[in-house]
């Protein structure tokens, strides 16, 4: 399987689209005013602790107070917190708790009012951002993750990803950890440290005993709340999640991202450097590869998928219910047990592909079509476990009820993409502008800038608006050339409203 990322960056965004053998499986934002991303480190001020709730509210900076269950301090909070007094005070300068005692773990059972006070400083890393009304929900129980590893601090556990399934391989992984393993951290071995030798682990634990160095040192001077520790840029988090062999190319329009995903790749696979690439052409980056029309078309309430089936998505406040439809299928199946068997069996792959390309969190019912043969039940339940292997966000799946009904919870821990599909109709009583009418005002326009600009002149239209322009023997875009001595390119926009048109020049500045 071919794996490309493509990431556009405009003045404030920068999308992500994750494309596998040319179809879009995953689509990330990065806004430039989130300052909440899961994994950052703040040192935080405790506001108050609600005895009811075994919880805290934190001031992290958000505008709504960030949530802290007793379950989320972990269990060194009491070293934890000695440690930031005593850098506080400036009473250790070693940040590497080689010669830091370690304080008895805290009750599992106890009440939070017992181990933190209000207005007390806290170490506090962000585990959900904030979601609606809701603020962000924070753990005590630090960790910094790396491209093989992740460093747990105030820990002597050392554990492997259960997504390891040979023994041997843990065991080795286990044995290399412990040998390598700085005193008073802990570490868990993630899937990718699979196959890796010593070395590679050794560098990747070093760079985040780095990390933790860098945060202690912003420590005596920080003011709470304050972010003391970001997480890795979307970009790099995201290849550093899940880069591997399969990638083919990563490609950006943005020069400076270019270079910091070059150094960042160079560091975890330096042979790999040559496939990451800079977008030059005139024609956006998404259009480019189809990802504006792959957009359009994945995240409308219903979703069209091959045979004529589709699923339609909706939502509400607790859960999310989607309802799989055979539509006009032609039934070629031997009976209707194996056409319903055959529907949603691509319907299973589907789902799989729209959780993650959404990013739906919390429950999802879906609703199959009835089978009633029990090894069918078995064999879709399997196919949907396994397509969703590759979801890294967590997840569980129930096997179908007597209802025939999926019941799927995935861990939310940002809120979800959604991106709107319809558009408002462009005239007032219900009817489409005829081409040749639109075709006129641009034309208008044209005629009102072509002595303005001088080579290079572009239009930017809507892919049907494109179509009839070029359609014909001669068509009107050749006719505009024979009229105006001057070749208007025409470059279809998936993105675009239908009515939607606009001129460029050869520096790319739009021409009113």
């Amino acid at each position: 399987m071919k794996t490309e990322l493509i990431i556009r960056s405009t003045s404030s965004d920068i999308d992500f689209a994750l494309l596998k053998d040319g179809r879009l499986n995953e689509l990330h934002k990065e806004t430039n005013d989130n300052n909440f991303n899961v994994g950052d480190i703040f040192l935080a001020k405790i506001k108050k602790t609600l005895s009811g709730l075994n919880a805290a509210f934190v001031n992290v900076g958000s505008e709504k107070d960030a949530f802290l269950h007793y379950h989320d301090l972990g269990p060194q909070l009491l070293s934890l917190t000695k440690y930031i007094k005593l850098i506080g005070t400036g009473k250790l300068k070693d940040y590497t708790l080689k010669d830091f005692h370690l304080e008895k773990d805290i009750n599992k059972n106890g009440s939070i009012d017992q181990v933190i006070k209000s207005g007390q400083n806290l170490l506090v890393q962000v585990v959900k951002e904030p979601i609606s009304t809701k603020g962000p929900r924070i753990s005590s129980e630090l960790s910094i993750a790396g491209r093989y590893l992740v460093l747990v601090p105030f820990s002597d556990r050392v554990s492997v990803s259960q997504k390891i399934s040979n023994n041997k391989e843990k065991e080795r992984l286990k044995r290399l950890a412990k040998s390598i393993k700085p005193k008073g951290f802990g570490v868990i071995l993630r899937t990718v440290a699979e196959g890796i030798k010593v070395a590679e682990l050794d560098k990747d634990l070093q760079n985040s005993l780095q990390r933790w160095v860098n945060l202690c040192k912003h420590l005596p001077r920080a003011q709470a709340p304050a972010k003391v520790l970001s997480e890795l840029n979307r970009a790099s988090s995201i290849l550093r999640d899940i880069f591997d062999d399969s990638f083919s190319s990563i490609v950006t329009d943005d020069a400076q991202l270019f270079e910091e995903l070059k150094e960042y790749i160079e560091r975890i696979a330096p042979t790999k450097v040559s496939m990451i690439k800079l977008y030059k052409s005139k024609l956006p980056i998404f259009e480019k590869y189809g990802i504006e029309k792959q957009i359009k078309t994945a995240f409308g309430r219903t979703v069209s998928m091959p045979k004529g089936a589709y699923l339609v998505i909706e939502h509400t406040e607790a859960l999310h219910v989607i309802d799989v439809n055979s539509g006009n299928r032609s039934n070629k199946a031997n009976s209707q047990a194996d056409t319903a068997l055959e529907v949603n069996l691509i319907a299973a792959s589907e789902i799989a592909r729209q959780l993650q390309l959404r990013d739906m969190g919390g429950i999802i019912v879906v609703d199959f079509i009835d089978m009633h043969t029990a090894s069918h039940r078995q064999k879709l339940f399997d196919h949907l476990k396994n397509e969703m292997k590759s979801n890294r966000t967590k997840h569980k799946i129930l096997p179908p009820s007597k209802f025939g009904l999926v019941q799927i919870t995935r861990q939310r821990v940002r809120p979800e993409m959604v991106i709107k599909t319809q558009e408002k109709n462009p005239n007032i009583n219900g009817e489409v502008e005829a081409p040749i009418i639109l075709v006129d005002k641009i034309e208008n326009h044209l005629g009102r800038i072509i002595d303005k600009s001088k080579k290079g002149l572009t239009l930017h239209a809507h892919s049907f608006v494109e179509s009839y322009l070029k359609k014909g023997m001669p068509s009107i875009q050749q006719k505009w050339f024979f009229k105006y001595k001057k070749w208007i390119k025409v470059i279809p926009r998936d993105a675009y409203q239908y009515l939607e048109y606009h001129f460029f020049d050869k520096d790319d500045n739009e021409i009113k």
